[in-house]
Formats: C-alpha cells, structure tokens, sequence
C-alpha cells in the first residue's frame, strides 16, 4: 500500500508517519519509508543521530541512476537524459518492488533498525544554501515521483511517504500516487484550512483523504474536527510521553507506546489496508499519463528537445500483473 502523510507545517505528520512506520514494523511488514518533505526530519523520528540522518543518500544526487535503471529497454525512451519525473513506464521498463534488491536501493535507500523489524528509508534530501535562486524543491521530489510510476506493491506491503507540508504536493501528480492519504489536522482554524485546500484541489482524482486530527486535547477539540471535515475524520491523538521521550532522542520501547495511541495506529493500518479493493490500474496509469502529458507540454518538450508523448505506451498498465510479467522476462535473461 503506498501512503501519504500531509497537513500544514508543525501538525506533527511526520512524528505520526514515523509512528505508523514503527507500527508496520513491528508487526514484520515490509516498508519503504520515504521523506519527501522539505524539512528532512524523518531519519531522526524513526531514531537516527542527527549526523547518521544527514549522510543519508539523496535520491535527488542519484537521479542518472534511477533514470537509467528504470528506463530499462523500453524502445519509447531514447536515453535517460530524456526522462523527466513523470516519465511512465511501458514495455521494456524495469518495475520496483518493495522486498526485493536493485541497484537504485542499494544506492539509495539504507536499512534502519526499529522494534521488531528493519525498514528501509529513502530521502529526497536537503534543500541547501547552494539551492538558493537556481533550484525549486520540488525539482528534488522528482526522483520520489519517478520512483512512484515505476514502484509496483502488493497486499501487505507498504510504503509510507512523509510529503512536504500544506498544499505544495500539488505542484506535481505526485498527490495521485497513493491508496491512502492521511492529512494531520490540529483542531485550529489553521489546521483545518490546508485539509480543505486538499479536498479541493484532489477532488477530481479519486484521491482516498482522512483525517488524523493531533493535538487533541478534550471533547471540545474532537466535536471541533467534526464539525469542520465531518466523516473524513479517521481517528484522534493527543499528548503522549512515549513521543516527547522520543523527540528528546530516548525513545523507550515501541511496545510501550500508550494503549490509546496504539489503537490508532491500527485504526490507520485498517483504513490503508481497506484501499487494497479499491485499486484502479486502469485509472492509476491513465492519471500519471495524464501528468506526464501537461508536463511534456508546459515544459519538458522544451527543455528536452523532445515530444515526451511519444513516452506513453498505449497498451501498458501499471499493475501486479505487469511487475510478475517483468520479473519472469527478468529471470530468463
């Protein structure tokens, strides 16, 4: 299952995203955890030093890389250098799975060891000083994009995003790339607003939205979230000493989290797995052609000298279908 975490900054979104990567964890599923925010804070919720957490690998420093291995031998794409971060896959494409091993893991992704289970994490990386007036961050998500229309997950499987904070997922389609989205809401005028933003803005998608209502503190704050985002309302947490130990970097056992914040991370793990029936191959592809051809046309034509259109395989379908398909021609080769 591919889920986002969004909401407005300071939610705590990425706090419940590290919690939820722990709950998979400790449960033995297998997860991809990726932060694509801005403010890369993701390595150290889930307990990295401060300085393990900024050595990580940039997905965005690897992008030739990724290009290449993706494009694989599908005849459409000419060479990697073509490939922008809409880029769809077609015949020939190589696919990513969440458990198996490839070069753009072992590249990219590091192991990092929680109760109960080992997750891989993926950043997108800082945005530097040397950024500044030449570079738009979501230049850097882009490799997160790509790796999303070419990542293929089954039941039980999970990867878990931590997106940039507000609105700003809808810059690209990447907003589209997911069973599940979860907007952290604070029970404040401020907190709702970004989740009306989204509701808005993924209207027309099919995008899957509920609510985390944090910070909750009474009654009074619960009836609040009702009243302002109604049935999309999932669950609601407060206060809890298990996370303030853990953002002073002693986090005790996860088997130690309060009973109440337990259930609801797996109230959050039954409303993800529930989006398994409701998987549309069909549309999910037809939405990143959709993206890919306002991209090739506002300006990846032009920056590539390339009708990118001619990308699109008509006759693919990103699906388990698809990702079995290239596994066996894998294994022939």
């Amino acid at each position: 299952m591919k889920i986002a975490f969004v909401g407005k900054g300071g939610s705590g979104k990425t706090t419940l995203s590290s919690l939820f990567v722990r709950h998979l964890a400790a449960a033995g599923a297998p997860v991809v955890a990726v932060d694509a925010d801005i403010n890369q804070h993701l390595g150290a919720a889930l307990g990295l030093d401060e300085d393990v957490a900024a050595g990580l690998p940039a997905l965005g420093a690897h992008l030739p890389l990724i290009k290449d291995w993706l494009r694989g031998s599908n005849p459409r794409i000419g060479s990697s250098e073509v490939m922008i971060k809409t880029t769809p896959p077609g015949e020939g494409s190589r696919l990513l799975r969440v458990r198996e091993d490839n070069p753009v893991y072992d590249a990219c992704a590091r192991p990092v060891e929680l109760d109960g289970g080992t997750v891989r994490l993926m950043v997108t990386g800082p945005f530097t000083e040397a950024d500044l007036g030449v570079a738009c961050y979501h230049s850097k998500t882009g490799a997160v994009e790509l790796c999303l229309n070419h990542l293929v997950d089954g039941r039980d499987e999970y990867v878990v995003v931590d997106m940039t904070a507000g609105s700003d997922s809808f810059a690209s389609g990447m907003f589209t790339r997911f069973d599940m989205t979860f907007l952290v809401a604070e029970p404040t005028r401020k907190g709702v607003s970004v989740y009306r933003q989204y509701k808005e803005y993924a209207r027309d998608y099919g995008v899957t939205l509920k609510v985390v209502g944090n910070k909750v503190q009474g009654p009074d704050d619960v009836d609040f979230l009702r009243a302002e985002v109604g049935d999309d309302l999932l669950v609601t947490v407060g206060h809890s000493d298990w996370v303030r130990a853990m953002e002073k970097g002693r986090p005790p056992r996860f088997e130690l989290l309060e009973d109440v914040n337990q259930r609801a991370l797996r109230t959050l793990r039954t409303a993800a797995d529930a989006t398994y029936e409701l998987r549309d191959p069909e549309r999910y592809t037809r939405q990143m052609v959709h993206f890919h051809l306002k991209n090739a046309g506002s300006w990846g034509n032009a920056k590539t000298g390339t009708d990118l259109a001619a990308q699109v395989d008509p006759g693919f379908v990103l699906s388990e279908d698809a990702a079995a398909a290239v596994a066996a021609l894998d294994a022939t080769v």
